[in-house]
């Protein structure tokens, strides 16, 4: 009996350490952690206040620089003045967002998500009105009128509102995210159409030439925003994973938008970008006569 007693007693003591062992060794894997997070928080929280200083002054001065070119034969900038709007609202909630009050911080959140649906859906519509430039000239030509883009970006914002708002306040968070990254992933295939269409009338067009490359790069550059910038977070709400890597990543790469849209404001400017576009077409063309005279 007292053999028995005795070893007993030291399998409890041995079960003991086994547990102290394992709460030590879970305690510093989450101490590794929660240093990792908060070093790439202090990241973020840098390259935030980065885009907000560029991009706040950067997108106002856009904005008073789009609205100057609007005219009644010149349409095209009334969804660049809506897209460039998304983005200051986006760069408004960041610096709400970084001051860190927590009932602040929720509502800056709604706000923002707000913001890039917002960005998402007028960059939808500048693919589509470049789309009808070059598939439908003569239809885009007598129905474009300046009454007709304000009364399409009205109905974009009042749907990204209500659809927002109707899921934010009825709905689960996890559903909500859910139906937030389908409603961002539905304009996909809308530029991949709008893209390949173009590519496809480009020859029976009569646009002039400068005018067809700047149209084929603002469609690139616009699925190539949405592809590196927005899909990630969207792949995020749509598989809801834990790693915060992942999540924070996704996050900054969506709060880079509004530093990427004044990228395509620029590209939607006449002058120095067409030169550009112009030897990059005549480098491609080169290269095609040299390849064909190789052959030959």
């Amino acid at each position: 009996m007292e053999d028995l007693y005795i070893n007993t007693s030291q399998d409890k003591i041995y079960d003991y350490s086994n547990f102290s062992f394992d709460y030590e060794y879970h305690n510093n894997v989450d101490m590794i952690y929660y240093y990792e997070y908060k070093k790439l928080q202090f990241i973020m929280h840098v390259v935030t206040c980065i885009i907000i200083c560029i991009g706040l002054p950067s997108t106002l001065v856009a904005i008073y620089a789009v609205y100057s070119q609007v005219r009644n034969d010149h349409v095209a900038p009334i969804y660049v003045i809506n897209l460039l709007i998304s983005d200051l609202i986006q760069l408004c909630s960041f610096i709400v967002m970084e001051a860190q009050s927590e009932k602040r911080e929720i509502v800056a959140l709604i706000v923002n998500n707000f913001g890039v649906a917002a960005s998402v859906g007028f960059m939808a519509c500048v693919s589509l009105e470049r789309y009808l430039v070059i598939a439908c000239p003569l239809w885009y030509r007598f129905r474009r009128t300046i009454k007709t883009s304000v009364v399409v970006s009205v109905m974009v914002w009042a749907l990204i509102l209500v659809v927002l708002l109707t899921f934010y306040f009825w709905v689960h968070p996890e559903i909500t995210d859910t139906v937030f990254g389908i409603f961002l992933l539905l304009p996909l295939p809308v530029f991949i159409f709008f893209l390949g269409g173009i590519l496809k009338a480009l020859s029976a067009s009569r646009v002039p030439s400068d005018e067809k490359r700047r149209i084929v790069g603002i469609l690139v550059l616009v699925l190539l925003i949405y592809t590196l910038l927005f899909l990630p977070r969207i792949i995020y709400f749509l598989t809801y994973t834990w790693n915060y890597i992942f999540d924070m990543l996704s996050l900054m790469f969506v709060k880079l938008s509004p530093l990427a849209d004044l990228v395509l404001y620029v590209f939607m400017r006449k002058g120095t970008i067409d030169k550009v576009l112009a030897s990059v077409c005549c480098k491609m063309d080169s290269n095609d006569i040299s390849s064909s005279t190789t052959t030959v």
